[in-house]
C-alpha cells in the first residue's frame, strides 16, 4: 500500500510551540525543557500522520507524549495537527530516533516507548536498518522506569517474530503480553492511521506489550 499526499493543512496555523529538530538540539538539552518530568511520560518513535500522538494526549491530559519523525514533512504534519486541536501535552521532534534515544533521553525517564508499524526494510541486505535492534532495545530498557511499558505492533510477521526473539535477550522485559484488538468505533478509532489502513483491508496486526521489571 503505498503512500497518500498528505493532506494539505491551513498556512495560518502556527505551531512553532509543538515542533523542534533534533539536530538543532544542544548537547545538554533534555526533555525537562518542554516537559515537567514530574509528570508521566510517553514517547512514540516514528509518529507518521500523528494520529496516535493526537488522540493519545486528548484522552490523557494527565500525560505528556512525545513523538519521534524522521521525514520532516510529517513532522511537521504532526505538528501542525497537535497545535489545531490543542494538545498542549504534545511535542513533535524530526529527525534521527535512534539517536534522540541514545543521546537524549535519561535513565527511567520514560513510562511508555512506542514503536507501531515501523519500516520493515524488506530486503534481507536491508534489515540492519530497522530501528527494532538490540541497541536501541538497550535504550528502551535504560530510558524505561520500574513498571514501565514497551508497545510494539506491525502488519509483518516475519519482523513481528523476529523482534520477539530478539526481546528474548532482554530477561527484565516481561512478555509478550496479550494485546486485544478491539471493534473501531468510527472511522479513525484506530491506533494509528496504519493501523487504520491495514484493517481495512483485512490485513492481520500484529501486537505486543511488554512491561520492565528490574
Amino acid at each position: 500500500m503505498g503512500r497518500r499526499a498528505l493532506p494539505k493543512l491551513n498556512p495560518s496555523l502556527e505551531y512553532s510551540a509543538y515542533y523542534g529538530e533534533i539536530g538543532s538540539l544542544p548537547d545538554d538539552w533534555d526533555v525537562s525543557s518542554i516537559f515537567d518530568p514530574a509528570v508521566p511520560l510517553e514517547v512514540e518513535l516514528g509518529s507518521g500522520k500523528g494520529l496516535f500522538m493526537t488522540t493519545a494526549a486528548g484522552l490523557h491530559p494527565e500525560r505528556n507524549y512525545l513523538g519521534i519523525e524522521i521525514r520532516k514533512k510529517y513532522a511537521h504534519y504532526c505538528a501542525a495537527k497537535l497545535s489545531e486541536a490543542g494538545r498542549d501535552n504534545a511535542y513533535m521532534l524530526q529527525g534521527d530516533g535512534l539517536l534522540f534515544f541514545s543521546k537524549y533521553l535519561q535513565d527511567k525517564s520514560v513510562d511508555d516507548v512506542h514503536v507501531y508499524f515501523p519500516d520493515p526494510w524488506w530486503k534481507s541486505k536491508h534489515r540492519k536498518r530497522r530501528v527494532l535492534n538490540s541497541s536501541f532495545l538497550e535504550d528502551v530498557v535504560r530510558v524505561l522506569k520500574d513498571e514501565g511499558r514497551f508497545h510494539f505492533w506491525t502488519d509483518v510477521e516475519e519482523y513481528f517474530h523476529s523482534t520477539l526473539e530478539l526481546l528474548r535477550d532482554f530477561p527484565m522485559l516481561e512478555g509478550p503480553l496479550d494485546v486485544e484488538p478491539r471493534p473501531a468505533e468510527h472511522d479513525m478509532d484506530y491506533q494509528t492511521h496504519y493501523e487504520r489502513r491495514t484493517r481495512r483491508y483485512e490485513r492481520p496486526v500484529y501486537r505486543s506489550l511488554y512491561l520492565l521489571r528490574r
